[in-house]
């Protein structure tokens, strides 16, 4: 994989307290059933939207992963829904990096309401980097992404 130099290491954090990152939520009509209940599967959407923001905030963006040959599928999911969003809800979806090991990225995650901490869901996601081009694993991620993603783990 080249080197790509415009994945910048040494740019801002936007992560909050305890180094979750803050996506925020609205919830509209799309996203729900026809009882205004937000449908299960898009809670995976919102937690792919805020991992994708939260990388984009330190110079990792997806796109440009994606055009250097790297991929980060899903490879473990564990969601626990405590109550349901609702129509018309605004919610925060927190997110973090656990831990790195080897090539597998750890996530943890909670939706949580905005005004009284209310919680909606709570998750744990894995992604592992893949070489596009060979549709393998790789064996290690590469050195310019690494670097930053284990400033990330270390700060948690």
């Amino acid at each position: 994989m080249p080197n790509d130099t415009s994945i910048v290491p040494g740019r801002t954090f936007q992560a909050v307290s305890e180094r979750w990152y803050d996506y925020s939520i609205v919830v509209y009509p799309h996203h729900t059933d026809y009882g205004g209940v937000v449908w299960h599967g898009q809670y995976l959407a919102w937690l792919e939207e805020a991992r994708v923001e939260y990388l984009d905030s330190l110079g990792v963006s997806f796109a440009e992963l994606v055009s250097l040959g790297c991929d980060l599928p899903v490879v473990d999911l564990s969601l626990r829904y405590h109550r349901a969003l609702k129509l018309g809800d605004c919610a925060l979806v927190r997110t973090r990096m656990s831990e790195i090991d080897g090539v597998r990225l750890h996530w943890d995650y909670k939706i949580e309401s905005q005004s009284d901490n209310l919680l909606y869901l709570s998750g744990k996601v894995t992604l592992v980097t893949v070489d596009r081009q060979r549709g393998k694993i790789m064996r290690q991620i590469p050195p310019n992404i690494k670097n930053i993603l284990l400033k990330l783990a270390s700060e948690q």
